[in-house]
């Protein structure tokens, strides 16, 4: 059980890193590690779905530049692949006069960051491509997709096996050392240094290590001896599901004016590949790190969050906006009236309490979401054959191969592979 790099993390970041890297040294030994018992069984596989294309983000950063490259990679392979996918299209629709402005100021983003086919359509051009949703003008996002990111999270396991590279399942990372010496019946003497232990006792032995780890990412961080911030705050996102006979109304994405003063885009409407249509999510605080029921509770991760000072930080500047999800939350004809906004027609009676996701959101002490995606590492002996991703938030799906990409060109600039 030797190995070149280990990537710690099966997710779709994860799977996508270490399919790259064996692609471009085929020479090597590479590991993925992950703890639970099959693939990207977390954040990979309770996602919306939805390809984005690179709107919402801010000109210059890592995200839009990652977004706008990974979707164009995402609908190759999937191509190339035969995977299925629905280039569906997106409206982010204005409903109320005070909305216009933001609209177009992010009709001028998209246009800054390379996004294609952007265009702002009236209230008539709305009803002919959504004819169930009212708005006074909308943003249309024509190359907007949905796919099964499980899916294409699987196949890029198997591209990584077919390449040689080894996935050890049911293997929880909790322990990272550097070995003291080398066994003496050992060809490699320290050729392999790090010892990478899981919760079972059982160890790998590598020479570096690529930490994709999504909702542990700061608790891997520790454990290396790197730093702990930024923070990571698991915040619960539930969805309805339209009932389906009433799945004809939505044709497409259906997104609001995201409003800057709140931390999150607030409800939407998504259809599925299987033809459902998931509407939301709300964004509430979760009591546990993998917590994707209502009750699910972690006293560890709970304390974890509410001992943070960058959290009160967040809370105490969104309190009335955090308040208004919790009362969603509970209220299944709250969740509704925001949806009533773009589907008049949409009733309690169409609706069903769907599927939860948990997003691993990362916190500074000063309470601001980190908004970009976090690449480091460390000092010492381990610190410096490390690689922590530490926050690749969402559009990370979309933009999975392009980041990809970039961790394989900074492993081979750090660890000179």
């Amino acid at each position: 059980s030797t190995f070149d790099v280990a990537v710690v993390g099966a997710g779709i970041v994860g799977l996508a890193s270490a399919r790259e890297l064996v692609r471009r040294h085929p020479s090597l030994a590479f590991a993925v590690l992950e703890k639970e018992k099959e693939l990207a069984h977390h954040q990979s596989g309770h996602n919306s779905g939805v390809i984005h294309s690179g709107i919402y983000y801010k000109p210059g950063s890592l995200k839009a530049k990652l977004c706008v490259q990974g979707a164009a990679l995402c609908y190759e392979y999937c191509d190339q692949k035969g995977i299925p996918y629905k280039q569906c299209g997106k409206l982010i629709v204005a409903v109320e006069q005070d909305e216009i402005p933001r609209l177009k100021a992010l009709y001028e983003r998209g246009l800054q960051n390379n996004v294609r086919g952007l265009k702002l359509i009236g209230a008539k051009e709305i009803q002919a491509k959504e004819p169930f949703c009212r708005g006074l003008m909308a943003l249309d996002s024509p190359y907007t997709g949905i796919v099964n990111y499980k899916q294409v999270a699987q196949s890029y396991a198997e591209d990584f096996q077919e390449a040689g590279g080894t996935i050890f399942t049911d293997f929880e990372v909790t322990n990272m050392e550097m070995a003291k010496e080398s066994s003496s019946e050992s060809e490699d003497g320290l050729k392999y240094p790090v010892i990478v232990r899981n919760s079972k006792g059982e160890e790998i032995y590598c020479r570096h290590i690529v930490t994709c780890a999504g909702l542990y990412s700061d608790r891997l961080s520790e454990i290396s001896g790197c730093s702990p911030e930024p923070r990571i705050v698991p915040f619960r996102g539930d969805y309805l599901v339209l009932k389906p006979e009433k799945c004809y109304m939505v044709k497409g994405n259906i997104y609001p004016v995201p409003n800057p003063r709140f931390p999150f885009l607030g409800f939407h409407f998504t259809p599925r590949m299987d033809g459902s249509v998931w509407l939301g999510p709300n964004a509430v605080l979760a009591f546990k790190r993998e917590g994707y029921k209502l009750f699910d509770f972690s006293t560890g991760d709970f304390l974890d969050a509410v001992m943070y000072s960058g959290l009160w930080k967040l809370v105490l500047r969104n309190l009335s906006y955090g308040l208004s999800e919790m009362y969603r939350a509970c209220f299944l004809s709250a969740q509704v009236k925001q949806l009533q906004k773009f589907i008049p027609e949409v009733t309690v009676n169409d609706v069903l309490r769907g599927p939860s996701g948990v997003r691993a959101q990362a916190l500074d002490s000063d309470g601001n979401l980190v908004d970009d995606f976090v690449f480091d590492g460390g000092s010492g002996d381990i610190g410096s054959r490390i690689l922590h991703v530490r926050n690749a938030p969402s559009p990370a799906a979309t933009s999975s191969l392009a980041i990809a990409e970039m961790i394989a060109d900074e492993v081979k600039r750090r660890f000179e592979l």
